[in-house]
């Protein structure tokens, strides 16, 4: 699994559809940092 391609391809259609972050989360029922850390690739917590 490349995390930074899965980051680029949620980003990418996130912002094709003309979401915000905060918005995406609304829509997936999660906070907007979840959408943050998938973006930036962060997807594990410590």
């Amino acid at each position: 699994m490349n995390i930074e391609k899965i980051g680029e391809f949620i980003s990418k259609r996130r912002k094709e559809c003309n979401l915000t972050q905060e918005a995406l989360a609304n829509k997936i029922y999660v906070i907007n940092k979840a959408v943050s850390r998938w973006e930036t690739g962060m997807l594990l917590c410590k």
